[in-house]
């Protein structure tokens, strides 16, 4: 760590998902989906340990195979589909720290941002720590739906989002190129410093500093269209997931 504030990585992964059964260890590529998060957090040299956050000991399982640490499994009740991220994350470093075990930050790596690459979480580090002043990193992506253009409906009628712009040429009435530039939130990775977590209950804090992803690196996988798409990215030498070079979990000797 060369003297760097100690960080803790967190790969959330409960395994009641919805929208695509298992999706967090579902194969991509011929490994489960969240082994790519995994690698690339530890390939990155910048985490003193890289933790799965799961409900599930098959889960478990995977993750020790590729690498990660599990220390214990989260309770039912922070593992629904509504249950906030600020429940496990505070959990997580007070269990930690009930083991002597503290972190100076922590960064959630979400296993359905695969293509995040080593490379993209050291860049990301170096941003944070040479950033003044921050409660939290998060990424970013410039938006293909701008809100400019997006509208409330009440009943019969409908008013803007964003009731803003000149009035003679309000922006759901403007080309996008003329609209300021608005940014997306992705999943490919948080950081934060740890007391925003134990000591003002959230994962950001007030004071956000923004991480531009680049080309595949904020790709996202949660839907069936999704999982169409990458492939048809990783077919076309379009997008490239982080390197494995262990065997395959459950692959025979």
């Amino acid at each position: 760590m060369n003297g760097n504030p100690s960080c803790v990585a967190f790969i959330p992964a409960r395994s009641g998902s919805k929208r695509v059964k298992d999706k967090n260890i579902r194969l991509l590529s011929g490994h489960p989906l969240l082994a790519y998060s995994i690698r690339s957090a530890i390939d990155s040299g910048v985490f003193d340990s890289v933790i799965v956050a799961t409900d599930s000991q098959d889960y478990a399982a995977i993750a020790r195979h590729y690498g990660a640490e599990v220390p214990f499994l989260r309770p039912m009740e922070i593992s629904g589909d509504t249950s906030p991220d600020i429940a496990w994350v505070s959990y997580a470093l007070m269990t930690l720290a009930s083991a002597d075990r503290t972190f100076d930050a922590f960064s959630i790596l979400r296993p359905t941002s695969p293509f995040r690459k080593s490379e993209t979480i050291r860049r990301a580090w170096t941003e944070f720590l040479a950033e003044t002043g921050t409660d939290s990193l998060r990424a970013v992506e410039k938006c293909n739906q701008h809100p400019g253009k997006m509208w409330v409906v009440r009943g019969r009628r409908m008013h803007p989002l964003l009731p803003m712009g000149p009035a003679e040429q309000p922006w759901h009435s403007s080309q996008y190129a003329a609209l300021p530039v608005v940014y997306v939130q992705n999943a490919s990775l948080e950081i934060a410093w740890s007391r925003v977590a134990m000591d003002g209950g959230t994962i950001a804090g007030e004071v956000l500093m923004p991480f531009f992803t680049e080309g595949d690196e904020g790709l996202d996988v949660n839907t069936e269209e999704d999982w169409w798409y990458v492939n048809h990215l990783m077919n076309h030498g379009d997008a490239t997931l982080p390197p494995i070079t262990m065997p395959a979990f459950g692959a025979q000797p």
